[in-house]
């Protein structure tokens, strides 16, 4: 079997990605924890002056971008851990296993804290799509890709109405027995409706993980600098319209609701190839204490993510101590700023003491079995 990846051969643009993605993951997902009557995309219908400046830079920069960018991260993940496997067939069942087990950690996760969660989806397209991301010829992953950006895209057209109650009812629920309740059916909802709307940039991260883009970005520079101009220019364009909307300085009607629900979602996508891009050129012109701490932060990803939620959780909702009835989205937002900070003080630590993320840690030993040969050091997740 397969051992993990020692860190120090470990490509620092897609870990520097998924640290600055934890972010904007924090971000898209705090407003959700907030009972004020929603408008549009979940965010409060009338955030009030500050707020809807807020709202407004979200709705341009991270709204519907962080999933993209996070699929295709994982996608470009799966890619790099069957490149190590020497058949096939085993790096498909290593896959579909690791896939399961992000399934599990999932509704674990999305059961007991954060209905919102993605790593089950993510999980689920593993164990669906590992015959195709490992074996599957460039015209399969293409058409994988293709059909379901145009899925994203189409189911779009519904995200730009106002959602007329909350985005999630559990989180006004007053007990906890209560909210686990609901959240069983907001995971599995959202699970298979997250799955969809994510398997087209899953197979782009695989498309690009198969020319290393970002393993060797500077053999791809003039690339990776064309998609991050030009997938940020679209994701600004094509958001502008509901952003000004989501901020309360424009009510559409029902029609041209749906048509900007559909622009940003394209911009979303192309915003999640432009940040990816952005932070593989990164990779190559910076070094230094920032980072390194992003990149630390990156490589114990899962464990950070589910920690923003333990934090949220214990804050926010009603049946904890109720504190997103109290919030704006501007303290919302500084929250997520906060933690994330912490977080990435957390990473620092962590690598200073040799140590992986405990969430890393569980799903290394779930997915490759007993601890592999090695130092502490150099085991990646």
């Amino acid at each position: 079997m397969t051992a993990p990846l020692p860190l120090s051969a470990r490509a620092v643009a897609p870990d520097l990605a998924r640290g600055a993605m934890l972010l904007l993951i924090a971000l898209a997902n705090v407003h959700l924890f907030l009972p004020a009557a929603p408008g549009v995309r979940g965010y409060p219908d009338a955030p009030g002056a500050v707020g809807g400046v807020v709202v407004f830079a979200q709705m341009l920069l991270v709204d519907g971008r962080a999933y993209p960018l996070f699929a295709l991260l994982v996608g470009y993940g799966a890619v790099q851990l069957a490149r190590r496997r020497d058949d096939g067939r085993g790096a498909v069942r290593l896959l579909r296993r690791r896939g399961a087990w992000l399934l599990a950690i999932g509704a674990v996760h999305g059961i007991l804290l954060f209905p919102g969660d993605i790593v089950g989806a993510y999980g689920l397209l593993l164990v669906l799509l590992a015959g195709v991301l490992v074996r599957g010829t460039e015209v399969t992953l293409r058409t994988v890709a293709a059909v379901g950006v145009a899925l994203t895209v189409l189911i779009g057209t519904g995200t730009g109405l106002r959602t007329g109650g909350l985005v999630l009812p559990s989180v006004a629920a007053p007990a906890f027995g209560t909210a686990v309740r609901l959240h069983v059916g907001e995971w599995l909802a959202g699970t298979v409706s997250s799955a969809l709307l994510t398997a087209g940039m899953l197979a782009v991260g695989a498309l690009a993980a198969r020319r290393r883009l970002l393993d060797e970005p500077d053999r791809h520079r003039r690339l990776l600098t064309r998609a991050a101009a030009g997938g940020l220019a679209v994701a600004v364009v094509a958001g502008l319209p509901l952003a000004l909307a989501a901020a309360g300085w424009w009510r559409p009607s029902v029609a041209v609701s749906a048509l900007l629900g559909l622009l940003h979602a394209v911009g979303g996508l192309a915003g999640g190839v432009g940040y990816a891009a952005l932070f593989g050129l990164l990779a190559t012109r910076t070094a230094g204490p920032v980072t390194g701490a992003l990149v630390a932060t990156g490589r114990c990803s899962l464990s950070f993510y589910l920690a923003q939620s333990v934090v949220f959780c214990a804050l926010l909702p009603a049946w904890t101590l109720g504190l997103g009835a109290r919030l704006g989205v501007p303290g919302a937002a500084l929250l997520a700023l906060g933690t994330w900070l912490a977080c990435v003080a957390a990473a620092v630590a962590l690598r200073r003491a040799a140590r992986r993320g405990p969430a890393e840690v569980l799903l290394r030993r779930l997915t490759y079995g007993a601890r592999p040969a090695g130092s502490r050091a150099d085991q990646a997740g």
